[in-house]
């Protein structure tokens, strides 16, 4: 009977683990700080259309750096953000970031600090038929930790409740994405605002496909 229990106590935390859910020990909770530009060190770049980038303090001293470029904007984060995958990463169409909250999604055990591992952040995508200004939203999940990169998207304009489902998205995938082999993923609905996101991902996807893998070292 005890070799049971203990067998079926195993077997769930497994299950927990796999689905990147937290230790009973632990409990996920959200801070918030605010992303604004304009309260930013910004450093200015000589090159055309390249806007330069804003390094903004984040939850816990944590980098929040915003470059721009080409009427698109890209986020990262940490000590290495420039360097990270997620200052490479931005939609087709126009967008900006800016004026917004920054949610941080953490780990918080039962005695220590709470661990931020993923952020979402709500971006502005102009649509095709926009003019000023861009109607299109999306929030965008970022992991942190030792790769920092998207996760994945949620169309704010198609779906009821977009603030829950990208905290699913986090909470479930965020701890256990692989930045180099994993495609991100596309929660919900999906409207205009995530249509060149969509056809991206799928580019991607397709391309992943064609390459050979690499040959392991023997």
């Amino acid at each position: 009977m005890l070799k049971a229990i203990a067998r079926s106590f195993c077997i769930a935390a497994l299950t927990t683990t796999h689905l990147g859910l937290p230790a009973a020990s632990q409990s996920i909770e959200s801070a918030y700080t605010d992303l604004d530009l304009d309260k930013c060190r910004h450093t200015a770049s000589s090159e055309p259309e390249d806007y330069g980038f804003w390094r903004c303090e984040g939850f816990g001293g944590v980098e929040v750096r915003v470059s721009a470029g080409d009427q698109r904007s890209y986020v990262s984060f940490g000590a290495e953000a420039e360097d990270e995958p997620a200052a490479a990463q931005t939609f087709p169409n126009f967008n900006s970031v800016d004026k917004t909250k920054v949610e941080w999604r953490m780990e918080k055990p039962a005695r220590g600090k709470a661990v931020p591992f993923a952020t979402i952040v709500r971006w502005n995508i102009k649509l095709d038929q926009d003019n000023k200004p861009s109607r299109g939203r999306v929030l965008v999940v970022t992991r942190l930790g030792d790769e920092v990169c998207h996760v994945g998207y949620v169309d704010a304009l198609a779906n009821n409740d977009p603030n829950s489902m990208a905290r699913e998205l986090a909470d479930r995938h965020a701890r256990t994405f692989d930045c180099d082999v994993d495609t991100p993923v596309i929660m919900g609905e999906r409207g205009e605002s995530i249509a060149g996101m969509v056809e991206q991902l799928r580019t991607e996807e397709e391309e992943k496909k064609a390459t050979p893998p690499t040959p392991q070292k023997r």
